[in-house]
């Protein structure tokens, strides 16, 4: 159990003057201090999603009105955030109580009574803290009371949460937003840029100027995503933005994330709000290989970016050319759908699918790579084109990157809000979704179904090993809501199939994720 301390001061009145003194003495901090810090040294205080390390309690009274007090904790070392939820009595006599922090160092801020719930680390913090470095030692919540009745009491709680990574499945739960939670396909985009790095836009008198984040919150809400990913390029300053806005875009998710931009190439990393290297190439010669195997092996995702681009003066690390022993294993997602780039020489879903082949189990998303969030809506490179959709257990940051990982997705390329792309199939061996895997021995078959819906007109396509397969009699779709099957027979090998659907042009309208047989 996380260790808990009682600092009661109990201003109940003049008889408990001497406790007043006692716990606001030199003496009593060094002795609270010492006392949570030997609980951190033996293992005592630990980072837990709902239970806090430490719970410091209090009681104020009317006698404490314009007053100021300090509630000094500990922080042990190795901790990268620390959260604080605080909550008091006494409201309905109007008691007041006011909160602020400071390190060993000085002040780290003040949120008065407007917050409940406050968070600091190096990369970010919540609106009226900064963020910095955590310092082990005595840190203080300074409490303020502006106003306390005579007679009046008023009690407080303040939980104290200590995190060891800036991994956002690290933080505690009352950090972590779900904004739904039931298990849904869920559309968002998963690159954006904002003024934090080079995003632009046209200013009130029309002069061109960097495009803030709220723009680009705003622009996929109108959108009616689900979920946006900022992925600045390289830059951690706009996370502490971000915890800004989340509250009030209480139905749009925003993921934390960051562009990793080098010479060698571009990916997009998801999941943590540590420093990332990304100097990678240059006169240090560090490889890609030493920074994923850096990077945590669970709850973050890297996924390398528009890889089939040109790279050189206009875009210098566009394409994909690290150094030739990359280790693919280590790669969870590829961005095979960029912008506009489907079809074409700059696609990356050729790069993709030779991954495939390879046996390498790797999710194919989309993003906008928007860089002006104004940009007219539906369009090529507007905030939602193309979608990557995501089944998910619920709406969260943790739950969609999970899922993400798993495969359980498919590319709306041109970002519409409702076409569907379900691929499932069913054996002896078990059932499967995109992403999944099948184990079928030789002579073994399963039984195939395709849900598309909202896509009238279009085309299916099934794709067996990078190639066209005509298992389906009927590929059009004449419906608005359609299911196909058919019979698949393995031969004992590895495969994967997978399922595309194009417009009547040609144009691709979704990419599917394969189902993988006898893949490891």
């Amino acid at each position: 159990m996380p260790r808990q301390h009682t600092a009661d001061a109990m201003f109940r009145g003049r008889e408990c003057r001497n406790y007043v003194r006692l716990l606001f003495s030199p003496i009593f901090r060094i002795w609270i201090s010492a006392a949570i810090l030997v609980a951190a040294l033996s293992g005592m205080v630990r980072a837990d999603s709902t239970n806090p390390d430490l719970t410091l309690h209090g009681t104020f009274a009317g006698k404490d009105n314009h007053t100021y007090r300090s509630v000094p904790f500990t922080v042990p070392p190795n901790v990268a955030r620390i959260s604080v939820q605080f909550e008091y009595t006494g409201k309905e006599e109007y008691a007041t109580l006011d909160l602020g922090l400071f390190d060993p160092n000085g002040f780290r801020g003040w949120s008065g009574g407007n917050k409940k719930v406050f968070t600091v680390s190096s990369s970010d913090a919540t609106p009226s803290y900064l963020p910095g470095a955590i310092i082990p030692g005595e840190w203080q919540l300074i409490v303020g009371v502006p106003n306390m009745r005579a007679g009046s009491t008023s009690e407080f709680t303040a939980k104290i949460y200590f995190s060891r990574s800036g991994r956002v499945a690290d933080e505690p739960a009352i950090l972590m937003p779900v904004l739904r939670q039931e298990a849904a396909w869920y559309r968002g985009d998963l690159h954006s840029h904002t003024a934090h790095s080079d995003a632009s836009c046209q200013s009130q008198s029309g002069k061109n100027a960097p495009c803030p984040l709220f723009l680009s919150a705003e622009a996929a809400a109108r959108r009616g995503l689900d979920f946006l990913a900022i992925t600045d390029h390289n830059t951690t300053s706009h996370f502490s933005e971000m915890r800004e806005l989340q509250p009030y875009f209480d139905r749009l998710l925003l993921i934390p994330g960051r562009e990793i931009t080098t010479f060698q190439g571009h990916a997009n990393l998801y999941g943590t709000t540590d420093f990332a290297d990304f100097r990678v190439g240059g006169d240090s010669v560090r490889r890609w290989n030493a920074f994923w195997q850096k990077l945590p092996a669970r709850d973050v995702l890297l996924s390398v970016n528009h890889p089939s681009h040109p790279t050189g003066e206009i875009c210098m690390g566009c394409g994909w050319h690290p150094d030739p022993d990359v280790d693919w294993r280590l790669i969870h997602v590829i961005e095979a759908v960029n912008g506009d780039d489907t079809d074409g020489p700059m696609s990356g879903i050729a790069f993709w699918e030779n991954r495939l082949n390879l046996g390498l189990r790797i999710t194919a998303i989309g993003g906008s790579d928007n860089h002006n969030s104004l940009a007219a809506i539906p369009g090529p490179g507007s905030i939602g084109y193309p979608s990557t959709v995501v089944h998910a257990a619920q709406l969260s940051t943790p739950a969609i990157l999970e899922a993400i990982r798993a495969g359980h997705v498919f590319i709306d390329a041109t970002g519409t809000s409702d076409r569907l792309l379900e691929f499932t199939a069913e054996s002896e061996a078990g059932q499967a979704m995109m992403g999944d895997t099948l184990r079928l021995s030789n002579g073994v078959a399963a039984s195939f179904r395709i849900h598309i819906a909202h896509s009238s007109g279009g085309r299916i396509e099934v794709i067996q090993d990078g190639d066209l397969t005509p298992v389906l009699k009927t590929p059009e779709l004449a419906q608005p809501d359609q299911t196909f099957s058919f019979a698949w027979k393995s031969d004992g090998g590895r495969h994967w199939l997978r399922v595309n659907v194009r417009g009547p042009n040609g144009k691709l309208w979704l990419v599917g994720n394969p189902i993988f047989i006898n893949f490891e």
